[in-house]
């Protein structure tokens, strides 16, 4: 089940078309991945502080539809897939509408974030860090963007 994080959208977030920015979508993916760690209890002092980091390495975003100001929006994030030194993460923007609760796609994100040690050298992805993630492991792995 994906991690779920709400957000309005600013008027100071907005390009002069009118519509949020593009550049402010990726803040909002990379919000939802840090609300969803802080869940886990791998927030990023945590992971600091037990000497480890995650590292974005590769980001695929896809823009849909365009969010306006005022717009309510939830942030979909789940883990894709664990592997060795890394992980691939897929993330949703959805608009919704108060009145119905019907949710319109508006930009898919896939990341691959890898692991390293607080020296910035990859490492293995410690067991501890698989088991707090487990919940927003996706069952099912396929792409969500690209």
């Amino acid at each position: 089940m994906p991690h779920r994080h709400p957000v309005k959208v600013r008027f100071y977030e907005l390009d002069p078309y009118g519509h949020l920015n593009h550049s402010v979508y990726v803040q909002l993916f990379e919000t939802g991945r840090v609300e969803l760690l802080d869940e886990a209890g791998l927030g990023l002092h945590d992971l600091e502080g037990e000497g480890y980091r995650f590292v974005v390495t590769q980001i695929a975003t896809r823009f849909l539809a365009s969010a306006v100001g005022g717009d309510a929006l939830s942030v979909e994030t789940e883990v894709l897939e664990i592997r060795r030194a890394s992980s691939r993460w897929a993330q949703r923007v959805l608009r919704i509408d108060p009145g119905t609760e019907d949710q319109t796609l508006l930009a898919t994100q896939e990341v691959v974030a890898a692991v390293t040690g607080t020296n910035g050298r990859p490492t293995r992805f410690p067991e501890s860090m698989v088991a707090r993630l487990q919940p927003w492991l996706s069952a099912n792995p396929s792409p969500t963007a690209g």
